[in-house]
Order: C-alpha cells, then structure tokens, then sequence
C-alpha cells in the first residue's frame, strides 16, 4: 500500500504515483539531452507563434488584446 501524501503539499495522492511522475519527467529530459534534435532559430519559432496566436484570435472573432 501506498503513504498517502498530502493534497497541500503534493499534486499527487500517493508517495508511488510521485516516484512513477519523477521517473517519467527524468527519461524524458535525459532524452531530449541525449538527443537534441536540430532545433530551430528564435525569430521562427516567434514568427510561428505569433501565427498560430493570430489564427486562434481569427476563428474567435477577437481584435487584437
């Protein structure tokens, strides 16, 4: 059985779905430190999200906030 943690305190109800989160979080950035893939110049990545930003403005019928 599991220690319960408290809600305060943890996002998580037991001491064992804690470890499993912490287990999950650090594969996943071993591998991205592993594997650092070719990555992308910050002027592109801001130009697609400031289109992706607009898009999702336009399909709302939003003016510019």
């Amino acid at each position: 059985m599991s220690t319960q943690l408290d809600p305060i305190v943890s996002e998580f109800e037991t001491q064992e779905q804690a470890d499993s989160y912490d287990r999950w979080f650090h594969t996943k950035v071993q591998h991205s430190i592993d594997n650092p893939g070719r990555g992308m110049p910050h002027d592109q990545v801001m130009a697609k999200s400031d289109a992706i930003i607009a898009e999702a403005k336009k399909h709302q019928g939003g003016a510019d906030s």
